[in-house]
């Protein structure tokens, strides 16, 4: 109930400032309120410390003092808190946090005290366990962004493994997050593409307008890279055993790649692995050694082996005497 009554101060705030004067009346027809709860409404935005002040007598009413006005755009008690809870705890850049400070300002005082608390109720931590930085954004991204923005061409600085960096133009389109990386969405000569910010070596804009493709929408574009990029992912399987304590190993290992069958007769459990080769799944399963039997297909029992004989050729057998 208390999130009704925000949602509605909210929107008699916003009606005030459509209009010069409002009558309880008019308020309550627009709220679909009765008369005495919009009345009630108006005298605790002026509590509040919205300046809401009334006026007795004829051609009187409500109004807001000087016609002030306040940068609410009809977000609801819930769209507040879902915005300070995504953006709150993640605030990185000194502009951002200013801007939610502005508009914790700006909220009528039923509003704050929940915006305030789903601004602490997060936790970004950028590192992974071994404490390695897993938000790969690079340091370009704040130039990216603003070339996104602006609609501005840039050239690239680029660095794909294995290749000294490239430069080349390209029309940025948009920035999409996924699995701790940013990616650049861009339309090159060769047509669309995705850069890892990571892998950005530097950026220097051209002052040339972008060229937007004709239609383009950022959520299309990034579905379908993605789904390629996951075909690519998947285009393998390997089925293999594993005893019974290699499973949670496993789940950690290859997550959704990881399919589980049922139990087998000897306690060991069949499993399906998916990957972008037979080669690369059996290479990341040679590490679990005897607690893994890769059963098909040939090319990932090969590569096995293969590894097998590298590995005692560079380490030699096991010593028969040792622990």
């Amino acid at each position: 109930m208390a999130a009704v009554r925000a949602d509605r101060l909210v929107a008699t705030l916003l009606f005030l400032q459509s209009r010069t004067r409002v009558t309880v009346a008019e308020v309550a027809a627009e709220l679909e309120v009765s008369p005495r709860t919009a009345r009630r409404d108006l005298e605790a935005l002026s509590t509040a410390g919205i300046p809401v002040y009334s006026q007795r007598g004829r051609g009187g009413g409500w109004s807001l003092v000087g016609g002030a006005r306040t940068d609410l755009t009809g977000l609801t008690a819930e769209e507040i808190r879902a915005l300070f809870l995504l953006a709150g705890p993640s605030c990185t850049t000194p502009e951002l946090r200013t801007a939610l400070r502005k508009l914790v300002r700006a909220l009528p005082a039923p509003l704050r005290a929940g915006a305030e608390a789903a601004s602490r109720a997060g936790l970004t931590d950028g590192t992974n366990w071994s404490r390695a930085d897993v938000t790969a954004t690079g340091p370009h991204l704040d130039a990216l962004r603003r070339a996104v923005v602006d609609g501005i061409q840039v050239r690239l600085g680029y660095a794909v493994p294995g290749k000294p960096v490239g430069v080349r133009t390209v029309h940025p389109l948009g920035l999409v997050a996924k699995a701790g990386h940013d990616y650049l969405v861009a339309e090159t000569e060769r047509g669309l593409r995705t850069f890892r910010l990571s892998r950005v070596a530097s950026v220097q804009t051209t002052g040339e307008p972008v060229v937007r493709p004709p239609g383009f929408d950022l959520p299309t574009a990034w579905r379908s890279f993605a789904a390629r990029l996951e075909q690519r992912l998947y285009a393998a399987t390997v089925r293999a055993r594993a005893e019974p304590g290699a499973l949670a190993v496993l789940e950690r290992m290859f997550d959704g790649r990881l399919h589980v069958g049922p139990a087998l007769p000897d306690g060991w459990t069949e499993i399906r692995v998916d990957g972008p080769t037979p080669e690369v799944v059996a290479t990341q399963l040679a590490g679990l050694g005897a607690r893994i039997e890769v059963l098909d297909p040939p090319e990932a029992r090969e590569r096995l082996a293969r590894l097998a004989v590298e590995l005692a050729g560079a380490y030699g057998p096991p010593d028969p005497f040792g622990p």
